[in-house]
């Protein structure tokens, strides 16, 4: 890069770190969150210098059409392109509220659209004979406490580490859970994990550092990480005899599933998981019709397969 092109990249770089400071501050996104946005972004400005191109108001939709083409002919996957351009429109959305830019070229610009896994679930059976396992000493109670709090509330792994001391209500049997974008919800919580967060509460005494607010404590006294739980959730599965590997999200996606195969409810299922678009609550009614599908072909005369007769016909 060129003395030149460097200094055409100046205001550029400066208003793309007052973007990811409005981030951090005012929207108070995660730390990874504003980090990924300063990733896409920055390759982004990286492309636009090689091309001349000093500043982000001389963005307009054919260059992000050009760049959008080449990620993609680079091998970069839909979902990623998807990132980049929610990215940008962010940005540009800051910077017509501060009087920096006439329009936003990604306004109407789409990435090729992402194919959908289904999320994994386990089915009731299978979870309540991994749930209904006893604690045999104090870590083992604790997990015990988080599988069912994850599961009953259809917690985020963040959101279940970030709960303190006094968070829940067990008179009202609730909890005000702080999500993503700092957006607060409260969700229930049920009896089976009341009665296993009572059973941890009597033995996190002897584990807790004193002064910790945490709900959850490592075997050092202090907050739990996100690793530990993850690990701790693996093994837990491995010893009880689950049918696979269990982790935070498995236990959020089975609480969806669970729940509005049993209500139907979508807003609802939508309100208690935080989503912001009721888009992303829908991919659990595909996995609702999976399930009435298995049902329809075992049950129904004219998909149930015939079986063959004794002379073979």
């Amino acid at each position: 890069m060129s003395d030149n092109d460097s200094g055409a990249a100046a205001p550029a770089a400066q208003r793309l770190e007052r973007f990811l400071e409005h981030l951090r501050h005012e929207r108070r996104l995660s730390p990874r969150t504003v980090e990924n946005y300063r990733r896409d972004l920055q390759h982004l400005l990286y492309w636009l210098t090689e091309r001349h191109i000093g500043d982000w108001p001389e963005l307009d939709d054919h260059r992000v059409r050009a760049y959008v083409a080449q990620r993609h002919r680079e091998g970069l996957c839909a979902k990623s392109l998807q990132r980049v351009l929610s990215a940008l429109r962010s940005l540009f959305r800051y910077l017509l509220r501060e009087g920096e830019a006439q329009h936003n070229p990604a306004q109407g610009i789409r990435a090729p659209k992402v194919r959908r896994k289904l999320p994994i679930t386990l089915d009731t059976d299978q979870l309540g004979q991994v749930l209904n396992q006893p604690g045999e000493n104090a870590l083992e109670l604790r997990d015990r406490a988080m599988l069912e709090l994850f599961y009953s509330s259809g917690l985020r792994l963040a959101e279940l580490i970030a709960v303190n001391l006094g968070d829940i209500d067990p008179v009202d049997a609730s909890l005000e859970v702080v999500g993503k974008g700092a957006k607060t919800r409260r969700v229930p919580v049920g009896r089976k994990a009341l009665d296993a967060l009572r059973a941890w509460l009597q033995v996190r005494p002897a584990l807790a550092a004193e002064g910790e607010t945490a709900l959850f404590v490592s075997r050092r006294g202090t907050r739990i990480h996100p690793r530990t739980v993850q690990q701790r959730v693996s093994r837990w599965a491995m010893a009880k005899g689950a049918p696979r590997d269990l982790h935070p999200h498995l236990l959020r996606h089975s609480f969806a599933s669970h729940l509005l195969e049993s209500s139907g409810d979508l807003r609802a299922v939508q309100e208690l998981l935080g989503h912001a678009d009721i888009s992303t609550t829908q991919i659990y009614t595909h996995l609702d019709f999976q399930h009435l599908a298995q049902v329809y072909d075992k049950a129904h005369p004219r998909a149930r397969k015939q079986r063959k007769k004794p002379d073979g016909s």
